[in-house]
């Protein structure tokens, strides 16, 4: 049997040395915001059931990050998020998404279009950036669209 040592290798940092010596490390958070809302999908082939108009309870999820922490350790102060929720009620939240939107209302697009608000709106006056917006159409489906890299605010 091989003896087992209770000593890291030379060669490896404890865990909070390693950590704090990333220089790429942040701190990440996340929120949830639901809506309920109608739409339907064009240009699918026929008898699709998203042809037709149909609902959802819609899921958003908004993810943050900062490479510091403010206040009392936050990447931001989830109250500070609330104007999504505001837009999301006040623009989404049972609607026919196709009479309220200027694109076809597919999960892809939705989280870009709730991104690009985010960015414009929300994030300049913030701690943290954005790094992406998740929607879900059912608990076991979701689409993604993340933010790239860009100088934090």
């Amino acid at each position: 049997m091989d003896e087992v040592s209770d000593q890291a290798p030379a060669h490896t940092l404890p865990a909070r040395e390693l950590i704090e010596s990333e220089s790429d490390v942040s701190f990440r958070i996340g929120k949830r915001f639901s809506f309920d809302a109608a739409h339907h999908l064009v240009g699918l082939r026929a008898g699709h059931k998203c042809a037709r108009p149909h609902g959802h309870t819609y899921t958003v999820e908004v993810v943050l990050a900062g490479e510091e922490l403010v206040g009392p350790g936050f990447v931001t102060d989830f109250g500070d998020l609330k104007p999504l929720g505001e837009y999301i009620d006040g623009h989404l939240d049972h609607r026919d998404l196709n009479e309220v939107l200027d694109f076809p209302p597919t999960s892809e697009r939705l989280a870009q279009h709730l991104a690009e608000w985010f960015v414009e709106n929300v994030e300049p006056n913030i701690d943290g950036r954005l790094v992406a917006i998740r929607v879900s159409e059912t608990p076991a489906t979701w689409a993604e669209f993340a933010v790239g890299e860009r100088p934090a605010s």
